[in-house]
């Protein structure tokens, strides 16, 4: 019997995914479940007759669903008609752990449908002492093959493709337990007898088919790493060490990268603009396109980096212990143990934090971690808040030898952290589910990574970030280049018509006169209108149009209104440009004469952007993960909300 669809199930952490990307290598690529989000891997076995479908099911110990991945798995298993339901379905399981892994295999053996027992991790059973009787299994389920593998290495997956190959079926079929389809739909209580009953029958099975060599009541020698790793102590503080680990070479290693990309992409900008004739289509190309691009693939060192260093920590199972350790301090926030690396990571940039929270099983906790991540101070917001600490906070000391400019900075990173545990907290009780969060998990035997499951995962995620989030990033990169550079009528020729041009060749003269002219013509282009449109609405918390101009450009990226402050103020680059911007910028008064930026605009400043929601990138990841704009619809007005009210607050109180 030849197969066109087989599905792959099995509990976590038994290796499911390493004997995917053992089947269909690079073959594969990620979609979703119809009707949900949930995240569905398909790839591609190739065979003599075309090629089989591999699906990837979600993780799961029981076909009960207590949660969406494995409401998914019961939908697709249960249904016929459903359009992911397998002709075949293959179990991997945790060979030395057969009593637990056993349940869901009955589960799905009971379903009736062609199946094939894949015994993973079973150098991990022989170092336990246990060998596996083929004989008296295929007594108990004919037809069935099982096959002992030891997918890290490649071990026995060739036996696997070709037995997928030649076909394979349920002989003589006897379900374990009777009736299991008709107990699949009643109360929970009926199942947890059920469940009860089928451990009785694997219990009184295991003898038949599993010799051990050594006593049955030797227990596996505990890893003395994890009494040090899980301690209520020292784990919380060599977690703590390995993030600062992690993160300093993160912000060290992708710098390079970073800035190599940012120079080869202001340079193809330049290129573009020399050697096209000038017009809109040049401008496009050059100031809309390019940066566009650029924007997309400058974020693709640092998520490269983190998901290199998450995927080592998780293939060696160190991930799991950090997970235990942080679900107790986590949980009454509303997320649990699972949500502490995207939160972290967000600290880099939110856009891969976002990406990690993959990991929660739970939705509404998942969901939480999304919303809240990007509180988290990203690098993105370090020129922001270096330029205003330095326009405002005065260079001194504090009882001696604290820098008060350096603890205004620790202060916002702390802001951010502390907004995004409170801020959970209250969703933790509006976002309604009915799931029930419990953290299941089990702590994987320590192991070498195996570099292809790192690298595929790797190549996966850099491939939903480019084509997904790149897509919706470009786009608007070329709106914002468009309303920034066209106004109504002939509003802007009619404004740069009003600056006189100097007579004269000095090289600083001009470039200050093409920085007026840059300057007149964004504020008279559909963006400038927009930001004196928007001076009443900013002016309570301290703003003028300018610093409403700079706010909307740096709402593709925060980073921008640095450089939308360069341009407005027409800063020529003598060497100094942010001396130069500083400057201009203290001398900016308002029409009674004062100055507009005081202590408390540039506080006020610092905190809106602690808060506000100002990374088209990241909206667009969370678009992608959560398969609606709802959610980042309500990510911006509610930060927005929350940026402008703590803004507000800071200018009065300092002012």
């Amino acid at each position: 019997m030849s197969f066109q669809k087989i599905a792959l199930i099995g509990n976590p952490n038994t290796g499911k995914t390493s004997v995917f990307n053992r089947l269909t290598g690079l073959n594969q690529h990620v979609g979703n479940f119809p009707g949900v989000t949930v995240d569905k891997k398909i790839g591609k076995l190739k065979s003599e007759n075309g090629s089989i479908e591999i699906i990837d099911l979600p993780g799961t110990y029981s076909i009960y669903p207590h949660s969406n991945d494995e409401k998914v798995v019961f939908d697709v298993l249960n249904n016929a008609t459903h359009p992911d339901h397998p002709e075949a379905l293959l179990v991997v399981i945790d060979a030395s752990n057969l009593e637990r892994n056993l349940l869901l295999f009955t589960q799905v053996y009971d379903l009736n449908i062609p199946v094939m027992l894949i015994l993973n991790m079973s150098d991990v059973a022989y170092r336990a002492g246990r060998e596996f009787n083929h004989e008296a299994f295929q007594k108990r389920f004919p037809g069935v093959p099982v096959i002992e593998t030891n997918a890290r290495v490649g071990l026995g997956i060739d036996k696997i493709i070709a037995t997928i190959k030649n076909g394979f079926t349920i002989t003589d079929f006897r379900p374990v337990i009777e009736n299991y389809t008709l107990k699949l739909a009643i109360d929970p209580t009926s199942q947890s007898e059920e469940t009860a009953e089928r451990y009785k029958a694997i219990q009184a099975l295991i003898p038949a088919i599993v010799n051990f060599k050594t006593s049955a009541n030797k227990k596996i020698k505990v890893n003395r790493l994890d009494r040090i790793l899980v301690h209520p102590i020292w784990g919380y503080l060599i977690f703590t060490v390995m993030l600062l680990l992690l993160f300093q070479l993160i912000f060290s290693i992708a710098s390079y990268p970073m800035d190599l990309i940012d120079a080869v992409f202001s340079k193809l900008s330049d290129w573009f603009t020399d050697i096209l004739p000038a017009g809109i289509f040049t401008d496009l190309i050059s100031q809309g396109i390019i940066p566009g691009l650029g924007g997309v693939v400058i974020f693709i060192p640092q998520i490269a980096l983190l998901f290199l260093f998450l995927g080592i920590l998780e293939e060696t199972g160190y991930m799991a212990r950090v997970v235990f350790i942080m679900d107790k301090l986590m949980r009454p926030f509303g997320l649990n143990g699972k949500s502490v690396v995207p939160l972290l990571s967000s600290a880099a940039c939110a856009i891969p934090g976002i990406m990690a929270t993959r990991t929660i099983s739970s939705w509404k906790e998942r969901l939480i971690t999304i919303m809240v991540a990007p509180l988290m101070s990203c690098s993105a917001r370090i020129p922001v808040y270096t330029l205003l600490i330095g326009l405002v906070i005065p260079q001194q000391t504090v009882l001696g030898f604290f820098n008060l400019q350096g603890l205004v900075l620790f202060s916002l990173y702390a802001l951010g952290l502390v907004s995004a545990l409170l801020v959970s907290l209250v969703m933790k009780w509006i976002i309604q589910s009915k799931e029930t969060s419990v953290l299941m998990l089990e702590l994987p035997e320590f192991k070498a990574p195996r570099w292809g499951n790192v690298f595929i995962n790797l190549l996966e995620k850099i491939k939903v970030f480019v084509f997904d989030a790149g897509k919706v990033i470009l786009a608007v990169s070329i709106i914002l280049w468009a309303m920034a550079s066209f106004g109504p009528g002939d509003r802007i020729e009619m404004a740069v018509q009003q600056i006189e041009k100097p007579n004269t060749t000095n090289a600083d003269s001009l470039a200050i006169y093409e920085q007026q002219i840059s300057s007149i013509k964004l504020e008279n282009s559909y963006m400038g209108i927009i930001g004196k449109t928007i001076e009443p609405v900013i002016k309570p918390i301290g703003y003028d149009w300018k610093i409403g101009i700079s706010l909307l450009t740096s709402f593709a990226a925060r980073e921008v209104f640095v450089g939308s402050m360069a341009t407005i103020y027409s800063v020529h680059d003598d060497g100094d440009t942010n001396l130069g911007l500083l400057e201009k910028m203290r001398n900016e008064k308002w029409s009674d004469g004062k100055p507009v930026y005081s202590t408390a605009t540039g506080i006020s400043l610092m905190v809106f952007y602690v808060y506000a929601m100002q990374c088209m990138a990241t909206l667009a990841i969370v678009k992608r993960e959560t398969k609606s704009w709802k959610w980042p619809i309500i990510q911006v007005l509610y930060m927005g909300a929350l940026a402008y009210l703590a803004s507000f607050t800071v200018f009065h109180l300092f002012s």
